[in-house]
């Protein structure tokens, strides 16, 4: 307790009560523990206990611990010791008794004295308030000399601290403007052997430290402020979070051994286990990327501003494959040349047609080829047959590719008051198409491949899209269809976009297109062909606003051919149900 290191101590457990840290997965145990001679209470056990919880008067060896100062109540700077591996070699109830007559440790082996120790500094001692400078130097004292802190000691309770952690991930530099002024910001994941923390830093300490602190290497650092950790746009694994304040001083660590500090923690799930995983979550996945699209020119809706996207297919051993799209810098600086690996920490799970896609967050980190044990697993099956396997597609819309899209009647869709979901709710149905709407089911588009605007003849051979900002000298045939469909239990209005109408029709969009110009109703003896079609009709049924009027609007977002043998095996199962 005064700082020495002994390896794989022996101690026994004479008391322990369980700590309400308010995370179901983050247990912890304060401890009373006699090595024989001495006791101490200040002690805390931050791992799980394997089998319950720990019995009174077990034996255990302490695989790895770690000492740190908190403040007690105002009765100055207490030293705890802070379990972080231990195995259990002994239980209470086999020993049955407490070992010798241990005494409480004296109050003087516990605090620290503002004395030297053997002719040497007491290097536990909290600095004063430090100087302004972050690079080290005269006006500033160097923290390498003095006593750390594991980061799972933090507290907004405590701020007498100075961590020493690498840095895993820091985020591009971010800008906002609002009513009450404009500003700047970036984040940091730090990690030490304890566990990681998400540090912020906003305005004059992003000029001050972004330059200067660089992803993998270790640092000193203190006197930031904690607050509760917004798990929205984190997964690290802390119930806090740390900003940067003018007192805050980040020094870098220039020890030549550093390896007591680990490398990034992940928390890897399987590609399969995104499908049924909750939208806006964030997740740790490792990929091969399978496919790589070309970036996308968009416009944003709620700001005009010009966006780059681009869409990554990710595969795994689960054999399973899912689209992570990238943007900005990332959309194009982005090399897939040669199916590398990529792990990513922090993706975030959106859903878009009843599919499920990852994207990034500003805390999100992604690594290419990096020296990672489950990158090689993940390239050795990948060259050993799994590049050739068909991978099941989550990101697929309707539905399909692991995610189930119930079989529901029109009469159903109404009677469970479907559309109400945030997302809207999903189904699919066999459909018989009573009347095609041809008024307004075709349009001249612009021709750019990521734009399906409606374009501006301007009568003089230049076509203009509004949303581009250009004229063309051509254009593309789209479709857009309103049709009504029908099955056993009634019908509805359903809008149908070109690549589903072509399916319907028979035709692509440019052939209908050539036949309009060649005979101007052209649509309509189309249209007039597809009635008493039958498909299956995959749906999304969301109820939207009107001029203050809620409607139920359905929009068809996959149309198949009959497959007999499942829609037989859905009735069967019905009738089944029907039976009792």
């Amino acid at each position: 307790m005064k700082g020495g290191e002994f390896p794989t101590p022996i101690m026994q457990v004479l008391g322990s009560k369980k700590i309400n840290s308010g995370n179901a997965d983050k247990e912890r145990y304060r401890i009373l523990l006699s090595d024989g001679k001495y006791s101490i209470s200040f002690a805390m056990l931050t791992t799980q206990i394997s089998g319950g919880e720990l019995e009174n008067f077990s034996v255990i060896r302490i695989e790895k611990y770690i000492t740190s100062l908190i403040n007690n109540s105002g009765k100055g700077d207490t030293r705890v010791l802070l379990i972080l591996d231990m195995n259990v070699l002994n239980r209470g109830s086999e020993v049955g008794t407490k070992i010798g007559n241990p005494v409480p440790l004296s109050d003087a082996a516990n605090k620290e004295e503002p004395s030297k120790r053997n002719g040497t500094p007491n290097t536990s001692t909290i600095p004063r308030p430090l100087g302004s400078s972050s690079m080290g130097g005269d006006s500033t004292l160097d923290l390498s000399t003095q006593m750390t802190h594991p980061i799972s000691s933090l507290s907004p309770y405590h701020n007498k601290w100075i961590i020493k952690a690498r840095v895993t991930n820091k985020s591009a530099i971010r800008t906002w403007s609002n009513a009450r002024g404009e500003g700047k910001l970036f984040s940091l994941d730090l990690l030490d052997e304890s566990g990681e923390i998400r540090l912020t830093a906003f305005k004059e300490m992003v000029d001050k430290y972004y330059d200067y602190i660089q992803v993998d290497k270790v640092y000193y650092i203190t006197k930031a402020t904690l607050k509760p950790a917004n798990k929205q746009f984190s997964t690290l694994k802390n119930d806090y979070e740390m900003t940067m304040t003018n007192d805050t001083l980040v020094q870098e660590c220039n020890d030549s051994d550093d390896s007591s500090i680990p490398q990034t923690k992940y928390d890897f799930v399987t590609i399969d286990k995104i499908a049924a995983a909750e939208v806006n979550s964030l997740v740790d996945v490792v990929g091969v990327v399978k496919n790589v699209g070309d970036v996308q020119t968009l416009q944003s809706r709620t700001t005009g501003k010009e966006l780059r996207k681009r869409d990554v297919t990710l595969v795994d051993q689960s054999n399973t494959a899912v689209s992570l799209t990238l943007w900005g810098s990332e959309a194009d600086n982005f090399d897939g040349t040669n199916n590398p690996v990529v792990v990513i920490k922090g993706a975030r799970i959106s859903e878009f047609g009843g599919g499920k896609n990852l994207g990034t967050v500003a805390g999100t980190n992604i690594k290419i080829n990096p020296e990672v044990p489950e990158c090689y697993r993940l390239r050795s099956w990948y060259d050993n047959g799994g590049c050739s396997l068909e991978a099941t597609n989550i990101s697929a819309r309707s539905g399909i590719g692991g995610l189930n899209t119930p079989w529901i009647s029109f009469k159903e869709v109404h009677d469970r008051n479907f559309g109400n979901a945030e997302k809207g709710d999903y189904y699919q149905v066999m459909g018989t198409i009573l009347m095609f709407r041809h008024e307004n089911a075709w349009y001249k588009a612009c021709p750019t491949e990521a734009c399906n605007k409606k374009v501006v003849d301007l009568e003089n051979g230049m076509y203009r899209c509004e949303k581009c900002n250009r004229e063309f000298p051509n254009f593309k045939y789209r479709l857009l269809a309103s049709m009504n469909v029908g099955d056993w239990s009634g019908n509805q209005w359903i809008s149908m976009f070109s690549s589903e109408v072509e399916k319907v029709v028979g035709m692509t969009a440019e052939e209908v297109g050539r036949q309009i110009e060649q005979n101007p109703e052209a649509m309509s003896i189309i249209a007039d062909k597809t009635h008493f079609k039958q498909f299956i009709m995959k749906c999304r049924a969301k109820v939207e606003t009107y001029n203050d009027e809620a409607r139920l609007k359905t929009v068809c977002i996959k149309v198949d051919p009959i497959n007999y043998k499942d829609y037989n095996a859905h009735l069967m199962e019905r009738i089944d149900q029907l039976l009792g």
